[in-house]
This record gives C-alpha cells, sequence and structure tokens, in this order.
C-alpha cells in the first residue's frame, strides 16, 4: 500500500488513465463489511476491470474485486459482489445525466483510506479513448518526458 497526500492506497486502476479521457473527478464513500474493509487493509484488492451504474437512482460498484479474508471463516464476504457507492444526490443526478446524454461512464480510479481511516473511491467521468487517440498521449507523455530531460540536462 502507497501513501500519497495523507491518503493510504489500497487499489489502484493504473490502466484507466490510459484507456479513458478523464474530465472530471470526485470521491465517494463505499459501502463495506468488516472483512472486506479487513481484505482492502492487505492490499489485495483489484478494480482493474470495474465500473460504476446506476440503478434505481443509487450508484453501484460492479465487477471490483475483493479477496476474501483468511480469517474471516463462516463470516466472510462474496470477492465479486456489487458494492453501494455514497455521492450526495446532486452529484449522482448530474453523472447520471452526462453517462445518458454525452455517452460517458463512470470508472474507479483508486480505492484509498483517508485520514480519518475511512475507504474512499476516487471516481472519474471518462470519455473513452479510441486507438490512435491512446497512441497520441504516449507520444505526448514521451516527448515531454524527454523534453524535461533536456531542459534538466541543458539548463
Amino acid at each position: 500500500m502507497k501513501i500519497k497526500d495523507g491518503k493510504t492506497i489500497a487499489a489502484e486502476n493504473r490502466k484507466a488513465r490510459h484507456s479513458y479521457e478523464i474530465v472530471s473527478t470526485l470521491e465517494a464513500g463505499i459501502v463495506l463489511t468488516g472483512t472486506e474493509v479487513k481484505s482492502l487493509r492487505e492490499g489485495k484488492a483489484n478494480i482493474g476491470e470495474s465500473y460504476a451504474s446506476f440503478e434505481d437512482g443509487e450508484l453501484w460498484l460492479i465487477n471490483s474485486h475483493l479477496p476474501e479474508y483468511l480469517q474471516g471463516n463462516r463470516f466472510n464476504h462474496e470477492p465479486r459482489r456489487r458494492r453501494k457507492l455514497l455521492v450526495h444526490r446532486k452529484e449522482a443526478a448530474k453523472l447520471s445525466a452526462s453517462v445518458a446524454r454525452e455517452g460517458m461512464t463512470v470508472v474507479p480510479l483508486s480505492i484509498y483510506f483517508n485520514e480519518k481511516s475511512r475507504a474512499k473511491v476516487e471516481l472519474a467521468l471518462a470519455k473513452g479513448r479510441k486507438t490512435h487517440d491512446k497512441r497520441e498521449a504516449d507520444k505526448k507523455r514521451d516527448w515531454d518526458r524527454e523534453k524535461g530531460r533536456l531542459l534538466r540536462d541543458k539548463g
């Protein structure tokens, strides 16, 4: 688990920034059971293929994998169950409108523990990238990196 800006990151979706163009981000709470929290603290969660979906006016995290907690015995959780995300009603309405109208998706970028040790999910409103857009972004990132090296060495 990494610590960044006072946040302890439990799971990260690194592929999302490559596959999607991030329009905006927001923080959401997540409803977890006790064994899920303990499993998250071990840092073995995977949100690589997960996404958020609206159903009956509520936001759900689908296809995220939190492995079973080894000491959980009969109280253990189902690893791939749907988990409810907690956002304000206005934020949820704004997200669902942009998903329906503009063809965007809601993708989790990371699951982390904040300063108060509460599990949070960083969600992104994103637009899918085509293959040529991905190549373009890679070229731009490589050039920026090379430009930084040149400026550092010469300056």
